[in-house]
């Protein structure tokens, strides 16, 4: 069965402060560029153009002067609401900079918005906070079309960062996505990482400690190419459902990439069952909605857990219409949770079509 969340904070302190052979173990809440690398070395799958990064070379703001202290939670989050191209200076080691409140997307500030880290640069939520926040349908971000759940912007590509310690266990009405909360307009990300983030611990349909999204333009799968999240023991994300990532009605093609050490934690499913609260399911992925279509190459999806169904996935269409595409990928290890139909760790409606190539799944 999962910690409790306060039992895996406790480990991964005990993991920092004890060494094997002289050599410390890195703590991800304040060593993560020691932490495991973005995506999955094994993968050898060919990104699609639209999955490449993003360019760079005109940003609109560039966050710091050349050093450290020069990149602070507020330019962070003022980059964030000025929109555009957007990447850092913070001098020549790596950076984590620790927010107090989410930085916001602001509709009306793209079409494309592109954060990058250049891979030096950790965005933490220190516990407390979420750390990235989109949402077309939010007038406080300010509505931009008549129809802020179909649009076709802002197109937002995350790309070389890392993104710990995000927490949005207060938020009530955009709950889940303890790192990141997306709706509306496109995401996309490449080359990123996503270490010890956490969302509410229990509850039938909130999830995606990592990232949450909603609403993509037309249907558009979202991105992730090259990304980590969790990657080794005491690394991982924890919330009631989908340890690694959440959706209700996306589809996503993942690229390349890993999840593992994931935790959904919750129990009693979706409905909940037997008076319990809720939640449990998807210990790496959480997909939920109509049509849509989970196509993973050249993945890894390993030692996550959950309570209630589908270690490693929860792919659920209500009206029967979405389907699995795996290619090229690896889902072992992956431990609790039961209604496996089809193939072991996967749970899914006996009908729903689950393509496998070249991929083990035991």
């Amino acid at each position: 069965m999962p910690r409790a969340l306060g039992s895996w904070f406790a480990l991964i302190a005990l993991m920092a402060s004890c060494s094997d052979g002289g050599v410390e173990v890195p703590n991800p809440l304040t060593d993560p560029e020691d932490g495991p690398p973005a995506g999955n070395p094994d993968g050898t799958c060919t990104i699609p153009a639209e999955g490449g990064l993003a360019g760079v070379a005109t940003p609109r703001t560039v966050v710091g002067s050349g050093a450290a202290a020069s990149c602070t939670a507020d330019a962070v989050i003022a980059a964030v609401a000025a929109g555009g191209v957007i990447t850092f200076d913070c001098g020549p080691d790596p950076v984590t900079i620790t927010l107090d409140r989410p930085a916001k997307i602001f509709n009306d500030t793209g079409p494309d918005i592109v954060i990058d880290g250049g891979g030096k640069v950790t965005l933490s939520g220190g516990g407390r906070t979420r750390i990235l926040y989109m949402n077309t349908c939010d007038p406080d971000q300010r509505w931009t079309t008549s129809m802020c759940n179909n649009q076709d912007h802002p197109r937002l590509t995350v790309q070389n960062l890392t993104f710990i310690d995000g927490n949005s266990k207060g938020e009530t009405e955009y709950d889940g996505g303890g790192a990141i909360w997306s709706r509306g307009g496109r995401l996309k990300l490449v080359n990123t990482r996503f270490f010890g983030n956490v969302c509410a611990d229990t509850g039938p349909d909130v999830g995606g400690a990592g990232v949450r999204a909603f609403d993509q333009y037309e249907d558009q799968p979202i991105y992730v190419v090259n990304t980590t999240f969790g990657g080794a023991a005491g690394f991982g994300n924890t919330c009631s459902n989908g340890g690694g990532l959440s959706s209700i009605g996306v589809s996503w093609s993942i690229y390349n990439s890993r999840f593992s050490h994931n935790h959904a934690i919750g129990n009693g499913g979706n409905p909940p069952q037997g008076g319990a609260p809720g939640g449990g399911s998807g210990g790496a992925i959480y997909n939920d909605g109509n049509q849509m279509t989970l196509s993973l190459c050249g993945v890894a999806i390993q030692d996550n857990d959950v309570v209630q169904h589908g270690s490693a996935i929860f792919f659920v269409t209500n009206n029967h219409t979405g389907d699995v595409r795996i290619d090229r990928s690896v889902i072992t290890r992956n431990l609790g949770g039961s209604w496996y139909t089809q193939y072991p760790q996967i749970s899914a409606h006996d009908d729903t079509p689950i393509v496998v190539t070249g991929s083990t799944i035991e």
